[in-house]
């Protein structure tokens, strides 16, 4: 009898998972959706595995990372904060590639009560409030105030400029029309659905790239490593495709 209850108890301890080894993915927060069934994909490939998705600006993920964040895979929407990552010893230059690029566009709520077209009809009366996202701290915002500036219109548009604290909460203020106007990537409008209208695609000096890397200082570097790989093959292309992201 005792036999019989130690096989049954083996039984039931190998049915019990052990405790699951954690992979911590810092990623740009226009990568939500999109990471989001990446990370169903991938730990369904790998059992016991749970991979968790941190996401912010950029520029805030880094600052997680400088002041001891345990992170194992880093995703930045733009070279700068990868590159401090690397020139502060966080990650090799050698592992970093580029994921995907992205298009920065001017949208509005749907319907456009403003009749916003274009960047110069950012200018109008009509149009009282253009939210973006903090150019310190949110590529997307560093890219919107560099077009503003390079067509001499930032003193006229910066009383006018809301800003976010990452892209996707200036989506939000479009979908909530509490904004005529605001820049966001082409991925973030696409997630907006029909409460938001692209006016116009903001011409950029250089490409929105999403550069990545497994962090030095990584706890599962070998895992990270792995995930990284997985993120650039073609089933995981497939899904950033349909997420709005394009290949680099």
């Amino acid at each position: 009898m005792k036999r019989i209850l130690m096989a049954i108890m083996c039984v039931l301890l190998l049915n019990i998972p052990l405790h699951a080894a954690e992979l911590t993915v810092s990623a740009a927060a226009s990568l939500t959706d999109a990471f989001g069934k990446l990370e169903t994909m991938y730990e369904e490939k790998h059992p016991g595995l749970d991979v968790v998705m941190n996401f912010a600006a950029s520029g805030p993920l880094y600052k997680q990372i400088e002041q001891g964040a345990p992170v194992d895979v880093f995703v930045s929407a733009n070279t700068k904060w990868m590159n401090t990552a690397v020139e502060a010893g966080f990650v090799n230059r050698e592992d970093v590639s580029v994921l995907l690029t992205n298009a920065l566009v001017l949208a509005v709520p749907a319907g456009n009560k403003a009749k916003v077209t274009d960047m110069a009809s950012l200018t109008s009366d009509s149009v009282k409030l253009v939210a973006v996202g903090t150019p310190e701290t949110v590529p997307a915002g560093e890219y919107a105030k560099t077009a503003i500036v390079n067509s001499d219109l930032w003193d006229t548009l910066a009383p006018k400029l809301v800003y976010g604290e990452s892209v996707r909460q200036v989506l939000d203020y479009l979908v909530r029309g509490e904004v005529d106007a605001g820049f966001v990537y082409a991925s973030d409008a696409i997630k907006g659905g029909a409460a938001v209208e692209v006016a116009s695609e903001i011409a950029l000096d250089e490409p929105a790239e999403y550069p990545m890397a497994a962090l030095k200082g990584s706890a599962h570097p070998e895992e990270a490593k792995r995930f990284t790989v997985f993120l650039q093959s073609e089933e995981a292309k497939a899904v950033l495709r349909s997420f709005g992201f394009s290949a680099p």
